[in-house]
């Protein structure tokens, strides 16, 4: 701003990554994906970097244990990241543990430059300073360092086994507290269920999860403080509502099991142009004939359809997206750009915070700083899900040496959400922040 000395910024990443096709194919796609990565790190030379990951050790997490020590063993000794000397890790690996199981993995990254850095301790309620590199893993319940929740099992009963819950991290830096929600919500069972009503069933599960997790961060056992929420929520379009767009002047055929009677297909038709086939939708299914539609524009087109969010407008706040929708992307290697025909294309992979974050951000805006919500990798098979980020500017973080750069008070909130992107660099004043 004019007229003010340029006070140095601490630039924070915070990413969110759903990886569990990463360890299906760790000879290709981890290669990628970490490409882009480091790539993100080399733009905007963040000083706290946080990387929240969802199926963490892919759908056969038995099997995939070594790609596991090997992922984590390259993020920490990488010369990409040489720069950060200190490090904390949350896996849970316990695999074996359905009642406490959630596939989650948080990795928090420090540059060196930077000095007063706290972690809160939830059992003894007071911070502690971070130093040298540490991994936690397997029982993550008796670690004070963080608070770690599977969603009930009836939230979806007919799951018979579920991996979605979330982790919770709080962090000080330069006196200003906040939280870092690691977060997974329940999926789309059945793209015929889901198109049945408006909103759907499942709409409705993701609801109840989200406000659970909004109660107990703010609940009174701890001081409330500012919060960023950013994973795979599985938001959905409204299906219905889609499909009526989509197929507004197509006839609809029904198929139903010899045995059961029951709805396994449903096939829209053109009603003219010889009945071309439009759509095709069964249980895991959705064979839409234009692709391009969810692209085009970045599938601006589409948003309208993007509701479950605005369950919580009062409380939860999203920059605008610009990006087309985060997942069923092709998990060949060579098809970088292709979506599955598994589920309606959705905006799954987000970065969400509170209100008085959203404080921070928009005070950025005001000040002519640069805020991007973007993915990475727009390109390249970075698995089914893209990665989604915000944070400084490029340029806006470290210089020469580590020295920092830019203008900024205490904070530039960079966040990078399952390896699809948004940048901000912010001027709060820390009391906003807490």
């Amino acid at each position: 701003m004019a007229g003010k000395a340029a006070t140095p910024g601490t630039a924070v990443l915070l990413v969110t990554a759903n990886v569990g096709s990463l360890f299906d194919d760790p000879e290709n796609l981890q290669k990628n994906w970490l490409r882009e990565f480091y790539q993100v790190v080399h733009t905007h030379k963040p000083h706290f970097m946080a990387l929240h990951c969802q199926e963490f050790g892919g759908k056969n997490y038995e099997a995939s244990m070594s790609h596991v020590g090997k992922f984590v063993k390259e993020l920490l000794s990488s010369d990409s990241m040489k720069e950060y000397n200190r490090a904390r890790v949350y896996l849970d690996e316990n695999y074996k543990s359905q009642e406490h199981f959630t596939a989650l993995g948080s990795f928090y990254f420090l540059h060196e430059s930077l000095k007063n850095i706290y972690q809160f301790d939830f059992k003894a309620k007071k911070y502690k300073k971070v130093t040298g590199k540490e991994i936690y893993s397997d029982t993550l319940e008796s670690t004070p360092m963080l608070e770690k929740e599977k969603f009930p099992q009836d939230y979806f009963p007919e799951c018979k086994w579920s991996r979605k819950g979330f982790i919770r991290t709080r962090w000080c830096i330069a006196d200003c507290a906040f939280d870092l929600v690691n977060i997974h919500l329940f999926h789309d069972a059945s793209n015929l269920v889901a198109w049945e009503t408006s909103p759907s069933v499942y709409s409705g599960i993701r609801h109840k999860a989200l406000g659970y997790v909004l109660d107990r961060i703010i609940d009174q056992r701890f001081e409330k403080v500012s919060y960023f929420l950013f994973g795979d929520f599985n938001f959905r379009l409204d299906s219905k509502s889609v499909v009526e767009t989509l197929c507004t002047k197509a006839t609809m055929q029904t198929v139903r099991a010899a045995d059961t009677n029951e709805v396994v297909k449903l096939i829209f038709r053109e009603s003219d142009n010889d009945r071309k086939v439009m759509l095709q939708l069964e249980k895991k299914l959705f064979d839409y004939v234009n692709q391009a539609a969810f692209r085009d524009n970045n599938g601006a087109a589409l948003l309208e359809f993007d509701k479950e969010l605005s369950v919580f407008k009062d409380r939860l706040y999203e920059l605008d997206i610009s990006f087309p929708p985060s997942y069923p992307y092709s998990e060949d290697a060579r098809q970088g750009e292709q979506y599955m025909n598994t589920r309606c294309p959705a905006w799954c992979d987000r970065i969400l915070m509170s209100p008085s974050a959203k404080e921070l951000v928009l005070r950025s805006e005001s000040e002519e700083k640069v805020v991007t919500y973007d993915h990475i990798g727009p390109n390249v098979c970075m698995g089914d899900h893209k990665v989604t980020y915000t944070g400084p500017g490029a340029g806006d973080g470290l210089g020469p040496e580590g020295r920092r750069v830019g203008g900024g008070w205490p904070i530039s909130p960079l966040l990078l959400c399952g390896l699809l992107g948004l940048t901000v660099q912010t001027r709060p004043s820390w009391s906003a922040f807490i």
